[in-house]
């Protein structure tokens, strides 16, 4: 934006087959810069090279030309702008000032077929030019993207509560299990002792019987150990099937990709952006046909002019033809065909091709807008697609771990049935074994034989394995638990941050609409009031609430309503309409939109120019106040003016005369 500051920045142009233009170089200082002269002299051409070395799309090249080109000198550095005609159609090249020019072209390049400027005059939707900039389905994706990591983080902090409240009862109950294994190794010390002592005085005539107990051991921790398996193997394929029911949830709730048609998408894409680039090709000549119909109705090219009246060479003969075609007749001769026509004709065709190509403009606008709404659809349809993939992945590992468990499940069962026979069979000779023992040995009858002291020992070494496993499992989960409570901290930051994100797109779209009512309303009234509108109290925008049908559903939306206050003589005010302003009074509203676009998308970050024709509508004084209103807003205000209205400009400011 201008600054208030006395930095003066210098930028200079070189620009050849623009428009109308031969070759030219102009020089120019931050500030005001009057291009001053009459129609078809060149002005509008040298403001299409300042857009087309800044980046916007809408210069054309010299009717007689194959190339051409913009180049932009500014603070040090050099941006080039090449034009190539081609098949019909212009082709830009080269790097200029702006990689992406939308924002300029909508609010900076404000010459006579503006978007912004043109709204008012043909009563466009005002809203939909101040937020065209704005990608609100990129907006929406945003939204999407981030509400669902919020989610996923209040999902976390909701588990980390429930593991949180758990602490305490794992807490107690590793204390227990800790107690109950202290108990359990005291009692499998006790019975060791008991065993120790029994085979001291048996180990002479019971090897048979010692071999036969240990094979039972290394059985019985066999079993316990293929019981425990089982028992995971169970809980493991309980999770499993849980999940797949989740995933078949979650997938029968997903739409059917194979019936949407990308494809099809795609190919209406191909063929709106043909269609685009085709109107393109329509703009660009009509621009050309006007332009030069426009040069040659107001008197430029003598030598086509001298041909057309019979190709005399002499200065009179030029001198007559000249005069014949001077803007102020009511006849002219026709360059397409030599003939004597009405110059009002030859200014209503101008005018019709002039429609033809704002009509053109509006059928590409609308294709574009099309273009966009079929990409947001692709995207969506890729993410479903995407997603639906995820899950059937997902789903299909599932399903073969399950298989795979299952099967594993039904070897440990196998596992567990030979087991507990073969522990059986054990005992039972041990059995055998001990009573042969018994018969031969003194032990008292109440105390316990070397098989149940043995039995004894092997379930307590068991019962303890399992308090131990136990104890492991409620540890780990204590630390996990602990651990995983040590990133709370940072989840909730995060959360806070997502809000803050949320918060700002769902409020960039109304704040970008509040502001640009706002300042339209501010700048509306200073403007009219410097201006001296005297039978005009007010001109504003309204925001009002609509509701839009967008596809099968209704939705809300705001729109801005245009509202021009006048008073009649007796101090009576009314509500007037667009219809009955003045082109003066519509030309001023039109700028003071784009202007409020301008400073709402701070476009003067993007860009340090500002350029302006087609002011005749104005008078000279209401231009001059028009032009220094606009200076404060931007570095470089570049103005195209006829030589009687550029007189009322303060002669401080830069002029350039010839082009």
């Amino acid at each position: 934006m201008a600054t208030q500051e006395s930095i003066t920045r210098e930028a200079r142009l070189h620009a050849r087959n623009i428009g109308g233009i031969d070759e030219t170089t102009v020089e120019l200082e931050s500030g005001i810069t009057v291009l001053a002269g009459r129609n078809a002299t060149n002005r509008t051409s040298l403001l299409q090279a300042f857009m087309a070395s800044l980046g916007g799309e809408y210069a054309s090249l010299k009717a007689d030309a194959d190339e051409g080109y913009a180049e932009l000198e500014l603070d040090d550095e050099t941006y080039r702008r090449t034009l190539r005609r081609s098949g019909g159609t212009t082709v830009m090249g080269g790097e200029p000032y702006l990689g992406d020019a939308e924002l300029a072209d909508l609010f900076a390049f404000l010459l006579e077929s503006n978007p912004a400027r043109r709204a008012v005059t043909t009563e466009d939707d005002l809203r939909e030019i101040m937020l065209r900039p704005v990608d609100t389905d990129e907006i929406e994706a945003e939204i999407t993207r981030f509400t669902a990591e919020k989610d996923q983080i209040n999902e976390e902090l909701d588990r980390l509560d429930a593991l949180k409240s758990d602490l305490p009862r794992l807490e107690q109950q590793r204390t227990d299990l800790e107690g109950k294994i202290e108990d359990k190794r005291d009692e499998l010390e006790a019975v060791k002792e008991a065993i120790e002592d029994a085979e001291s005085q048996e180990r002479q005539q019971d090897d048979q019987l010692e071999e036969k107990l240990s094979e039972l051991r290394e059985r019985r921790s066999d079993l316990e150990d293929v019981r425990f398996d089982l028992e995971t193997e169970r809980e493991s394929l309980a999770a499993l099937r849980d999940e797949r029911e989740e995933l078949d949830a979650e997938r029968d709730e997903l739409p059917d990709v194979e019936s949407l048609d990308r494809d099809a998408v795609d190919e209406e894409i191909d063929e709106l952006q043909r269609r685009s680039q085709e109107i393109d090709g329509v703009v660009s000549q009509l621009q050309s046909i006007v332009q030069f119909n426009e040069e040659m109705l107001e008197g430029s090219h003598p030598e086509i002019r001298e041909l057309l009246a019979g190709g005399s060479d002499s200065d009179n003969s030029a001198e007559a033809v000249t005069e014949q075609l001077l803007e102020d007749e009511e006849s002219v001769r026709c360059w397409t065909c030599g003939s004597e026509v009405r110059r009002e004709e030859i200014e209503d065709t101008i005018d019709r091709l002039r429609s033809f190509q704002e009509q053109k403009l509006s059928e590409r606008d609308d294709l574009e807008e099309r273009i966009k709404s079929l990409r947001s659809e692709r995207r969506e349809l890729e993410q479903s697609r995407q997603e639906r993939e995820r899950v059937e992945n997902r789903l299909d590992d599932v399903t073969d771990e399950i298989d795979r468990r299952e099967e594993r499940l039904e070897e440990l069962t196998d596992r567990r049935d030979e087991l507990e026979t073969e522990i059986e069979r054990l005992e039972d000779e041990a059995a055998e074994l001990e009573e042969g023992t018994d018969k031969g040995s003194e032990s008292s009858d109440s105390d316990e034989s070397l098989l149940e002291l043995n039995r004894r020992a092997n379930e307590l070494e068991f019962s303890l394995g399992r308090l131990e496993r136990d104890l492991e499992t409620t540890t780990d989960e204590i630390d996990e638990i602990e651990s995983a409570l040590e990133d709370r901290e940072r989840l909730e930051t995060r959360r806070d941050e997502i809000r803050e994100q949320l918060e700002e797109l769902r409020t960039r779209i109304d704040r970008i609409e509040r502001e640009a009512v706002e300042s339209f309303n501010d700048h509306m009234d200073a403007v009219l009031e410097v201006l001296e509108y005297d039978n005009i109290d007010r001109i504003w925008i309204e925001r009002v609430g609509e509701t839009v049908r967008e596809g099968r559903r209704k939705v809300e939306q705001t729109a801005f309503d245009l509202h021009i206050v006048r008073s009649t003589g007796d101090g009576r005010t009314y509500e007037d309409t667009i219809d009955h302003l003045s082109e003066s009074e519509r030309e001023v509203t039109g700028l003071i939109f784009a202007l409020a676009g301008y400073l709402v998308h701070e476009v003067y970050d993007e860009v340090p120019f500002m350029l302006l024709d087609s002011l005749e509508a104005l008078d000279s004084n209401r231009i001059a106040a028009l032009v220094e209103y606009f200076e404060e807003y931007t570095d470089f205000l570049v103005v195209a003016l006829l030589p009687e209205d550029a007189e009322a400009i303060d002669d401080s400011h830069d002029r350039i005369t010839e082009i």
